[in-house]
This record gives structure tokens, sequence and C-alpha cells, in this order.
């Protein structure tokens, strides 16, 4: 395969942004002539980084070139920092992720390289933090994606009451003590990019609000959400479970795997490929193989 790095300025974070793409390679059977002046469009996958992480992360600790390669796919990995796939608006300049990636990322990819820009042709996935992401740009613009991947990640239902407690402490008496995910600063600085809880819970922010919106609707993506079985998350801080049972109750479609692990990258590998398959990519080798 081959693997391009993009180092451009964006307008909707203030700043140059990193990002990786993986495209098809010529096969050895095709001249330089026919492979790149065929004028095809290739399908895009779109795909997201975690807490901690960026745009190698998915090159670096994963297989996802090999994948891409066996099925002639494009695969776009961009690095919007700890941002939530979110806006901030009260950070320094703006930095929305959000739109940077749909309104500026797509449009960029669709425009100079050779991807398919139609629905049917684009998936979207991610990991934990890349995983929520993937759930809110897939329920926000459905008609952009056929189907998404949501890897260890879990939405959960908000406690209005203890948000209101925290959202109305000062900062410096706010807990940073447990894991360094800091959960109880990362909550409450989430909060106050808003006037208020309210304005919080009717944002993005709140996935399962969006999942309860979009049960029975038509014409949305199809979703898979993967977890290890030793992931926290299946049990604490989203409850793979009692989403499951939630989604069936409310008739929100989608379809539910687990298998050995935690949280980590052999996790994901795994189920990056399962992804693949769920979008629709088989075992029938398409790319170059090697």
């Amino acid at each position: 395969m081959a693997v391009i790095h993009l180092d451009f300025e964006s307008s909707f974070t203030g700043c140059n942004e990193d990002v990786d793409i993986i495209v098809p390679d010529r096969k050895r059977t095709e001249t330089p002539q026919q492979f790149y002046l065929s004028g095809r469009k290739y399908p895009v996958l779109w795909l997201l980084h975690g807490t901690f992480g960026g745009h190698s992360d998915w090159l670096r600790k994963s297989n996802i070139e090999l994948y891409a390669c066996e099925h002639d796919l494009i695969v776009v990995m961009p690095s919007v920092m700890n941002t939530d796939y979110e806006a901030w608006d009260n950070f320094t300049l703006g930095y929305d992720s959000h739109r940077y990636i749909t309104e500026e990322l797509m449009p960029f990819v669709y425009g100079w390289l050779p991807a398919s820009s139609e629905r049917k042709d684009n998936f979207i996935a991610g990991l934990s933090m890349g995983g929520g992401g993937a759930l809110k740009l897939a329920l926000s613009h459905p008609d952009l994606f056929e189907a998404c991947a949501v890897l260890s990640a879990i939405p959960r239902e908000f406690d209005e009451k203890q948000l209101e407690e925290l959202f109305a402490k000062k900062r410096e008496d706010v807990s940073t003590s447990g894991s360094s995910l800091k959960p109880m600063l990362r909550q409450y600085n989430s909060m106050h990019r808003f006037a208020s809880v309210q304005e919080y819970m009717n944002s993005s922010a709140n996935t399962w609000r969006m999942v309860n919106e979009a049960a029975g609707k038509e014409n949305l993506p199809r979703f898979l959400f993967a977890c290890g079985t030793e992931d926290p998350l299946m049990y604490t801080n989203g409850n793979y479970e009692k989403f499951l049972r939630h989604c069936m109750k409310i008739g929100f479609k989608a379809e539910f795997i687990s298998g050995p692990g935690s949280h980590e990258w052999r996790v994901w590998d795994r189920d990056i490929q399962k992804a693949l398959k769920f979008f629709g990519f088989g075992s029938e080798q398409q790319g170059n193989a090697f």
C-alpha cells in the first residue's frame, strides 16, 4: 500500500492538523498508466483514534494497512487530540473536531484523492473515544455513512442531579485522582463548554440521548458494537449489557459482539477485522497481496 501523510491548516481547529491516509497500491499486473489514470473511485473507511492517541495509532499498533491492502480500501486516520470529536468553542481560537471531519477533511479527501463520496462506499469506526466519535458522527450525519463500528465505547445514561452537583463546583475542587483519564475533571471541563448542564445533555456528548432519538428512524447506518469481555466497559462506565438491553427495548437496530480481552490493541486489531466483514468486505481478496 501507499501511505500519505497530510499536514495542513484547518479552518475549524485554528491550527495545522496531521492525517495519515492509506491508499490502494498498484497491482504488479498493471502498468502505472493503467492504474493511476483508471479514474476508479475506492471505498473509504474513516478510522478514529482514542484518548491519548493520534493519527498514527492505527498504523503503528494494528495491521490496518494489511487489511486495507486486501480490500482496495482507502483509510483516513485524523488526529483531534482529546476533544471527544466535538466542538470546543472555548479553546483558544475554537476547536471543532466534528465539523473539521465532516466539512473539511471529507471534502478534501473526496476532491483530491480517488475516493468515492457515495454513502454506500463510506464507513466509520473508532476505538474508545474514537468509537464514541464514530457513533456521534454516524448519528449526526446518517446520510454520509453506510455503516459504523463502535469499538470499546459504550453510551451511558447521564444522571442529571450528579452532573448539576459537579457543574457547580470550582475547578480546583474537582477530583483528579483515580486513573490517568481523570474522569471527573474530563466531565467537568466538557460540561463547562456550555452555559448549563441541560445544554450539555442536549449536545452530542450525550450519545445515550442520540441513540434514543434515532431509534425507529429509517435509513440509518448499520451499527456494530464490540467490546472485550475483560474490558471495564462491560460492567461499568456505560455497561455493555445494560446498553444492549436498552437498544432492544427502544428498537435501536445494532449488532453486538464480544470476545476475550480488555481495553487494548489486540482486541481492537481483532475487532476491526470483524468490523470490515460487517461492512461487507468479505474474504475475497481484491487488492495487492504484497
